[in-house]
C-alpha cells in the first residue's frame, strides 16, 4: 500500500531527499513537499484512494465515526477536500486567528453531537 504512494511522491517530485533540518529540531535523510504532489489532482486522488478505503472499513464496521473531514490552511486545504470527496462528507478548513492559534473561521463550525 504504501510503495504505490511513494512512487506517486517520487513522480510529482514531492519526495526529497538529502539533509534535512526539520522544525521540531529533528534531521532526516527525507523530506516530502506536498504540495508538489497536491498540484496534480489525479495523483493525489490516487494517493488519497487507500485511506480514504481504509476509513470507509473503519465506518462500515463501526469502528470509528467521522461526520466531518478538517484540514489546516493552507497546505491541508486540499488534502481534506479530497479525502471528504472520497469519503462523501464536508470538508473545511482551520486558519490562525490573532493569537496564532488555529480555529474555524468562514463560518465553518462543528456542532456538538
Amino acid at each position: 500500500m504504501i510503495e504505490p504512494i511513494i512512487e506517486l511522491l517520487r513522480e510529482s517530485e514531492a519526495m526529497l531527499e538529502g539533509h534535512f533540518l526539520l522544525s521540531s529540531g529533528r534531521h532526516s535523510d527525507k523530506y516530502f513537499q506536498c504540495a508538489k504532489l497536491l498540484q496534480y489532482p489525479d495523483r493525489t486522488a490516487n494517493a488519497f484512494t487507500p485511506l480514504a478505503e481504509k476509513i470507509k472499513a473503519d465506518l462500515v464496521s463501526e469502528k470509528i465515526i467521522v461526520h466531518a473531514v478538517a484540514g489546516p490552511a493552507m497546505g491541508g486545504i486540499i488534502a481534506a477536500w479530497e479525502l471528504g470527496r472520497q469519503l462523501g462528507l464536508r470538508s473545511f478548513f482551520t486558519e490562525r486567528n490573532e493569537e496564532g492559534e488555529m480555529t474555524l473561521r468562514r463560518g465553518f463550525e462543528v456542532r456538538k453531537g
